[in-house]
């Protein structure tokens, strides 16, 4: 198998499969035509998201007739075939010039070969971290926004069970966490005062729960050199963080199976806590008005942690005219586009100046701590080729924790298959 081939088939991993398709017509991007015509095409994953879309669209737009060189196209797909359609074109030497991307996979994108290194003329150190996408000292992709990672719960609740509320300066430590949630539990008005979200399947998995583990001290991979995860992901103190959280649910504070719409359950009065991100706050204001709290994570003994990364734009390398897509590309990043599509999506915008145009993250705004907790406490999904297979093995690890395994043997099995995953792909070098 060439090397050429096993990189496409790893990153497959992102899309769910197309082996097949891959195997036959495997031959790289470089032969791509977008761009030579004067039109540089844009995908998106948003088709089924026409907020994102639409502002994604007006971006577009206000390029377009700022200059007369080059003409952007967007084209957007549904999000569940959008890794797919992105692995076939990569097959078949038909990329677009410009994609969009799941920042925990921008390394194996880059070392699929699909995209580019960024040459932009705007200054990338006024964003978040977690808004840019690197892999080998170079940026791959940068994105407009993040989100973050937060417990809801109403303040009533809180000051009924004796619970004081968690702050940013002082979040909650363990001891405190799980005594309050044996208070919450004692006032008898819901059977797990906790929702956890662990109906949640695919990228939820690493992104909600790895931050506990890594607020314990262990962590998906060793993050010196990526070369493996043993005594990171099986470690003592990963291990504490799996018995840990298994005790959640056998202690009854949180369901093996939570519903399907936690934010939902939480509003109904089915939780007095949900862990959820930014995402759900305006919701929660709504309903419940200045009875909403919103907590960072806890501190688990290393500081709370939060997953950091969300969807971001790069160049691929097959582009024809890839100064047309890096123009736009910095054009889209001038403060008034970002704030556009952060306002369109409930997200915390990528730099300070496009926050000070979306009403709430002023600093003294009601969704200003979000834009806290991400600069704090934000941990970025381990930067190598190799996570979508670390992701996958966590994902399966975590599911059969909550159901009861024996926690070092699960943990001993994901490593051992990551660690032969890295091997078989020589490192994941170049």
């Amino acid at each position: 198998m060439n090397n050429r081939l096993k990189r496409l088939l790893a990153a497959s991993l992102t899309a769910g499969a197309l082996v097949g398709s891959m195997a036959a017509c495997g031959t790289g991007t470089g032969n791509s035509k977008d761009g030579a015509n004067g039109e540089v095409t844009l995908w998106t994953h948003n088709a089924g998201n026409p907020d994102e879309l639409g502002a994604i669209q007006s971006v577009v737009d206000a390029y377009n007739q700022s200059q007369t060189k080059v003409k952007v196209k967007v084209q957007a797909f549904p999000q569940d075939s959008y890794n797919d359609s992105v692995v076939a074109a990569a097959s078949a030497n038909k990329l677009p010039c410009i994609v969009d991307i799941d920042g925990p996979n921008v390394p194996n994108w880059a070392w699929s070969k699909y995209l580019a290194p960024l040459k932009l003329s705007t200054d990338l150190s006024q964003n978040l971290p977690s808004t840019l996408g690197k892999w080998n000292g170079q940026t791959y992709s940068v994105g407009y926004y993040d989100v973050a990672l937060a417990m809801l719960a109403r303040a009533s609740d809180l000051k009924a069970a004796g619970v004081r509320v968690a702050t940013a300066d002082k979040p909650w430590t363990k001891d405190e966490f799980d005594s309050a949630l044996a208070a919450l539990k004692k006032l008898g008005k819901w059977d797990n005062p906790l929702d956890l979200g662990t109906a949640g399947t695919g990228e939820w998995l690493p992104y909600a729960y790895s931050p506990f583990l890594q607020s314990f001290g262990g962590d998906l991979i060793n993050r010196n050199d990526y070369q493996g995860a043993d005594g990171a992901l099986n470690s003592d103190k990963a291990v504490d963080w799996a018995n840990w959280f298994h005790g959640l649910i056998a202690k009854g504070y949180a369901a093996q199976k939570s519903g399907k719409d936690s934010t939902a359950d939480f509003l109904n009065n089915k939780s007095a806590i949900v862990y959820t991100g930014s995402w759900a706050a305006d919701k929660a204001r709504t309903a419940l008005g200045d009875d909403l709290v919103v907590m960072p994570s806890v501190d688990l003994g290393n500081g709370p942690k939060i997953g950091g990364g969300s969807w971001q734009w790069g160049v691929t390398t097959g582009c024809k005219n890839p100064d047309a897509a890096m123009d736009y590309l910095s054009f889209s990043l001038k403060p008034e586009n970002i704030a556009k599509v952060a306002k369109a999506t409930g997200t915390i915008p990528a730099t300070d100046a496009a926050a000070a145009l979306v009403p709430g993250y002023e600093p003294t705004g009601k969704n200003r701590a979000f834009l806290d907790f991400s600069k704090k406490s934000a941990v970025l999904r381990p930067e190598t080729p190799a996570y979508p297979f670390i992701a996958t093995e966590f994902g399966k690890a975590t599911q059969d924790i909550i159901s009861g395994a024996d926690p070092k043997q699960v943990l001993d099995k994901a490593v051992k298959n990551i660690d032969a995953n890295i091997k078989s792909n020589s490192g994941y070098k170049n």
